[in-house]
Order: C-alpha cells, then sequence, then structure tokens
C-alpha cells in the first residue's frame, strides 16, 4: 500500500514500507502430526482391559455421544467388554440436594481403599440445564482425596434430561469400568425424586442420604425413595447437630415401620455419621458388607442381577422404538398435522395418537 506522504509535493518526507506481517502459524509445523489417532473397537477393549483410564475415559464418552456411527463402535465395544464384567460391588447414593454426596463419597472411598484395597470408580451423575443443556459437572473438585488417588477414577456425566437423575448410559459405563479392573462402583445421583428408580436397578446396594430437620415421620414415609433404599445414613452429625441427628434416625426408624418387608428379606438399618470429619464411616461400611453377606447367603444377590438385565433388556427395547418411531420419515411429516387437530379441537389425543400408531404400523407391514 503505497503511502500518500511519499507523493512529490510533500518534500523531505520518506516513509518506508515496514516488515510483512508474518503468519501466526508455524511454517514448519505438520499439521497432520497432532490429530488424535482414532483407535479400533478392538484396540480400545484392548486398552480398557490393561486398565488404562485414558482408553477408558475416550470408551466413555463414545458411550455418551448421540452420533449414530459412535453408538455402532460403543456397542461393539461394550459387547467384547461383556465377559469381563460382573465382579464389582455395585453401591447407588442418593440424597436431597445439600445432603453432603458428595463429601460423603470422597470419605466413603479413601476409607474403602484404604481397608480393602481395589480399585473404586465413581460415576457422579450432573443435572443438565433445561435451557441450554450444559452441565457443570463439577463434582470432581468435592472430591479432594479421590481426585488425586491412583487406584480411584471419577467421571462426572451429564444427566441430559433422564428421568430419575441416572443418566441413559451409566449401565453402559458399569460394564466398562468393571472390564477395566474396578471392583467397586459407587453411582451417585442428581438428588432425589419419586421416580428414582433409575439408579436402584443397577447398583446392589442403594444407600440414601439424609440431614436433620426435613420433617416429621409423616415426612419421611411420603418419600418413596425411602422405600428402595437398602440402608439411611444421617449426614453432618457434629458439633451442635449431634442431638438432632439422632432424633431424625429415631423419625425414620419409625417411618420404616410403615413399610412392608423388601424382596429381599433385609430391614434397613439408619446410622449417623459425619462425612466432613469422617465419623461413623466404618459403621456404615459394616453395615453395607453385612447386607451383602445377608443377600449372598439368601441368594437374593444373584436374583437381582438377573432382575436387573431383564429389566435393562425392556428398557433398551422400549427406547429404540420411541427412536424408530419418531424418526420415521411418514410420522415427522404427519406429526405437525396430527398436534393442529387436536388444538383445533378435531380429534382428541388419543384418538390422533392411535392414527399416528396404526400409520407406523402400516408402513411396517409394506
Amino acid at each position: 500500500m503505497e503511502h500518500p506522504e511519499n507523493s512529490s509535493e510533500y518534500a523531505g518526507l520518506q516513509v518506508n514500507s515496514g516488515v510483512e506481517q508474518q503468519s501466526i502459524v508455524n511454517p514448519y509445523l505438520k499439521r497432520g502430526r497432532f490429530r488424535r489417532h482414532e483407535m479400533t473397537a478392538g484396540q480400545m477393549v484392548e486398552g480398557i482391559i490393561k486398565g488404562d483410564v485414558t482408553i477408558l475415559s475416550q470408551a466413555v464418552t463414545l458411550i455418551e455421544s448421540v452420533n449414530p456411527s459412535h453408538q455402532a463402535k460403543a456397542q461393539e465395544v461394550i459387547e467384547k467388554c461383556l465377559p469381563y464384567s460382573g465382579n464389582s460391588v455395585r453401591i447407588g447414593i442418593s440424597g436431597v440436594p445439600g445432603a453432603g454426596k458428595s463429601t460423603s463419597i470422597d470419605e466413603f472411598g479413601i476409607h474403602l481403599l484404604k481397608e480393602k484395597g481395589g480399585r473404586l470408580a465413581v460415576l457422579a451423575i450432573d443435572p443438565s440445564s433445561e435451557r441450554t443443556k450444559g452441565s457443570i459437572l463439577g463434582d470432581k473438585t468435592r472430591m479432594e482425596k479421590l481426585a488425586v488417588h491412583p487406584d480411584s477414577f471419577i467421571r462426572p456425566s451429564p444427566s441430559a434430561g433422564s428421568l430419575g437423575g441416572v443418566a441413559r448410559k451409566t449401565r453402559e459405563t458399569i460394564i466398562l469400568c468393571e472390564a477395566a479392573g474396578f471392583d467397586k462402583i459407587f453411582v451417585e445421583t442428581v438428588g432425589v425424586g419419586q421416580s428414582e428408580t433409575a439408579c436402584h436397578s443397577m447398583v446392589d446396594f442403594f444407600l440414601l442420604i439424609q440431614v436433620a430437620g426435613t420433617g416429621d415421620e409423616l415426612q419421611g414415609i411420603k418419600r418413596g425413595i425411602m422405600e428402595i433404599s437398602d440402608g439411611i445414613v444421617i449426614n453432618k452429625c457434629d458439633g451442635d447437630n449431634v442431638d438432632r441427628c439422632h432424633m431424625a434416625a429415631t423419625n425414620f426408624r419409625n417411618a420404616l415401620h410403615f413399610f412392608p418387608m423388601p424382596e429381599s428379606g433385609w430391614t434397613p438399618k439408619v446410622l449417623c455419621y459425619s462425612g466432613f470429619y469422617g465419623t461413623g464411616v466404618k459403621e456404615v461400611w459394616d453395615m453395607i458388607y453385612q447386607y451383602f453377606d445377608f443377600v449372598k447367603q439368601n441368594g437374593y444377590f444373584s436374583y437381582r442381577r438377573n432382575e436387573q438385565s431383564k429389566y435393562w433388556m425392556y428398557e433398551t427395547i422400549n427406547e429404540q422404538l420411541r427412536q424408530n418411531f419418531y424418526n420415521n420419515a411418514l410420522i415427522e411429516q404427519q406429526l405437525l398435522a396430527a398436534e393442529q387437530s387436536v388444538l383445533g379441537g378435531q380429534k382428541t389425543s388419543f384418538v390422533a395418537a392411535q392414527n399416528l400408531l396404526d400409520l407406523y404400523y402400516e408402513q411396517l407391514k409394506h
């Protein structure tokens, strides 16, 4: 670009062109050098079985992907890992928001690794925003001891709108973790809700964390989550809160009398502990292992695992049918017209739904 100052009318002025702007990219950089090598399903399985945590993380990401090509590869990895799974104890941990689930898991995990050894995987489910669909995935920051322990693996996952607060792919992630040699698995849920049975259907022991001051015995009865709990523990039993915690424990024990005896034959116990100070943690683990001894002796442990496998088979069928229906080209065309007929009062919701299903079934015949 020519500078106007160099014109003949400006005698005595001279402006040089300057140095040409260099590219910010190193000209000697080989772009292909930094591309991640995409592993085959076989290589991924081999890495998982060796206990490679990096490859395990990549495989979990693959499972969580909604890309159809990723799904096919993920299913292949899961099938090849299946023979190496099933050797762990799976513990679900739930509780009201603010009950101290993450802090408790940190204490529980460290205690377990010290006393029993082995390896621990923590699958922490984080709530997803209804607006942005994003998650903070910050549970790992609250597990300071486990985060740096060489024998632990913490994987936060978004709930992605999954009912009951458990990520849809957690069941498959458990299989991969077991294949990688993790013999203890914690599944931490978003919070507690009436429909939170999804976590119960993939773990061997369901632990409910409560805090003192949540209400009287009737409040305890109203929480449907208590019906599926194998053990109830009351956190923050320290300082001036000790008496309140023991009173709450009495209320919960009284509330449990209103529930029928569980299928396992085990009567859920109520204990107090402090996740912050680590007191009472040993008693909690004594209760959990006492439960495992009890259900293994009466055969309920194997029965529950079999029932869970059947449950997830039917859940997968339901999910695949639902996806197939909504991804059908003909249904996509007719769906908006059906909506308008319902909103316009020409058809009831049930008739419109039945018409769409009849259309879908008719297409399947041809």
